[in-house]
């Protein structure tokens, strides 16, 4: 049996070790503690980039700036290739068995099941959709006609498409399965460059008024609980007969749609 260790720090590291998707969670309630408790915490950031007067079409002058709108488009980008390059790889695996055996099933499974669930039906589909919070730049607080809200309180007057949490930081947030799925040897460089991508879309976000600290980091911890728990779910503990089962399905309906395309003998 593992000893627990003694100081502080080592405890902490041990919890995350030993017992990650319990880590993922606490953080996730950790971060939604302090927003909750300190609501004035994302008044004050997005207070940073409110500049009332110095654009006409906003008073949040960072949306005029060419390279931030770059950036966003970038965010979007990397998000919409990553989706298509993992649809491709399914494609793959029904019409082309041979090529198919180059990816790996159970890395494709993660990438795809991590992104759907995360980024897809459980940020956007579902609380952007339901929790409606205003932006900040909608809120009365920054120039708009709506109350503010804080983060976890429903009921706010944005009908769709809301500030909570943000998409584009849990897209970005998403990539930290790739670290699961990278070399051994890269990786802490794909750590490295992931986290970097996260703040740097994310802060651009909020420079934009669309969104809240809070928006940002509890999307980053959503993402953490749904990358950790499915790895340990795909990653780790699915059997390998699963995959073949799903290979073998993949290749079935394959069979069954390039069937007329064959030449009969």
């Amino acid at each position: 049996m593992t000893r627990r260790p003694e100081t502080a720090e080592t405890l902490l590291a041990w919890i995350v070790a030993a017992h990650p998707i319990a880590a993922a969670f606490g953080l996730l309630a950790l971060v939604s503690g302090i927003a909750l408790v300190v609501p004035g915490l994302d008044i004050a950031v997005a207070g940073l980039f409110h500049a009332p007067g110095v654009a006409v079409d906003t008073e949040f002058p960072a949306e005029n700036v060419l390279f931030l709108q770059t950036l966003r488009q970038a965010g979007m980008g990397v998000t919409r290739w990553a989706t298509i390059l993992i649809v491709l790889a399914l494609l793959a695996k029904i019409v082309a068995p041979l090529l198919a055996r180059l990816i790996p099933t159970r890395e494709l499974v993660f990438l795809a099941t991590t992104l759907a669930i995360g980024p897809g039906l459980l940020v956007n589909a579902f609380f952007k959709e339901v929790w409606s919070r205003p932006r900040p730049s909608e809120t009365t607080l920054f120039g708009g006609s709506w109350t503010f809200m804080p983060a976890w309180i429903p009921g706010g007057q944005c009908p769709t498409n809301c500030s909570f949490p943000s998409g584009e930081a849990s897209g970005a947030a998403w990539l930290l399965a790739l670290v699961f799925v990278a070399p051994e040897s890269w990786r802490r460089p794909t750590l490295a460059v992931v986290v970097a991508w996260m703040v740097a879309i994310s802060a651009n976000r909020m420079a934009f008024g669309s969104h809240f600290l809070s928006d940002v980091v509890i999307a980053w911890a959503m993402m953490l609980v749904v990358v950790i728990g499915l790895r340990d779910l795909i990653l780790v503990r699915c059997p390998d007969s699963a995959f073949t089962a799903i290979e073998t399905g993949l290749a079935r309906v394959g069979d069954l749609i390039l069937a007329p395309f064959r030449p009969r003998v």
